[in-house]
């Protein structure tokens, strides 16, 4: 099938297949799922400019579909993804313009890349030994059972204004926690020019003790917006190929509602311990980029 606002031909099945897998990982795991997708359609031959708008455009609509099915299962903090939205929005804008007025060059490029690797395995190790210290134990309920001093040190934040997060569980917790938490995760996020999933369902599990389940549904809400504003601004740019993008939808429209249904039938530390690998993917993709 040809594309021609990208100007390349690729197979329509490989699209909706890529979708569908991404779908998933994203309905059951709460990420984006640009890591997977974007290398693989810049091996199709899609232009880089148009991997990136196009693979917004792709992953915007497959989060409001997932997005609404966790709703329906109550997996959805709407409260708590606002606040967190308003505490990431400029600590992406923070780290972007860091990054903007450092020198670009080969040795920026490579520091960045390595603070990612390692800031990736570091999550990763992390979330596989929690999760399997939970299922070793047998453990069946939604918050982590090791890490709690992390827990206790967003919780220990008392400064007003405090809030009930009744979505999550959460009795009592400050809204400067909140905002700090999601505002540094988006720093990162800008200064290492990545998704905030990888970062955002760890700090939202381990740093505010939200359940797994409601951290993934949470999670999704704010990337309808996160990558709703980024394709806007690269639609404006000419860098998405809309018919190209529907195709993968098709396909992950239903792997978006088939991860989020999956979650329901998993615990918590399972899935926890799932998501585990997911930074260790990321973590081999940019090893393979810097090398």
């Amino acid at each position: 099938m040809h594309f021609p606002v990208a100007g390349v031909t690729v197979n329509p099945l490989v699209l909706v297949l890529v979708g569908f897998v991404i779908g998933v990982l994203g309905g059951f795991f709460g990420v984006g799922g640009g890591f997977l997708a974007g290398p693989v359609m810049f091996m199709l031959g899609v232009p880089m400019n148009f991997v990136v708008g196009t693979d917004l455009t792709h992953i915007a609509g497959k989060s409001v579909i997932a997005t609404r099915r966790h709703w329906t299962l109550g997996h959805v903090d709407f409260r708590l993804g606002v606040l967190m939205i308003l505490g990431t929005v400029p600590g992406v804008e923070l780290g972007a313009q860091i990054i903007e007025s450092l020198e670009r060059s080969y040795a920026i490029d490579r520091v960045i890349g390595s603070a990612y690797v390692i800031l990736l395995l570091i999550i990763g190790v992390f979330m596989a030994w929690e999760g399997w210290q939970a299922v070793r134990h047998g453990q069946t309920f939604d918050k982590p059972v090791r890490g709690k001093r992390f827990l206790h040190v967003a919780r220990a934040i008392r400064l007003p204004p405090m809030i009930r997060l009744p979505a999550s569980n959460v009795e009592s917790i400050s809204v400067w926690s909140i905002l700090v938490i999601g505002f540094v995760v988006g720093l990162l996020a800008g200064m290492l020019g990545v998704g905030g999933g990888f970062l955002r369902l760890p700090a939202l599990i381990y740093l505010m003790g939200i359940p797994t389940h409601v951290a993934i549904g949470t999670d999704l809400f704010e990337i309808i917006f996160s990558a709703g504003y980024g394709t806007v601004t690269h639609a404006l740019k000419g860098n998405v190929d809309i018919m190209m993008a529907l195709v993968m939808h098709t396909g992950a429209a239903i792997g978006a509602q088939f991860g989020a249904l999956s979650t329901v039938h998993f615990s918590g530390p399972k899935i926890r311990l799932g998501f585990s690998l997911l930074p260790f993917v990321g973590a081999f993709l940019m090893l393979c980029k810097l090398l």
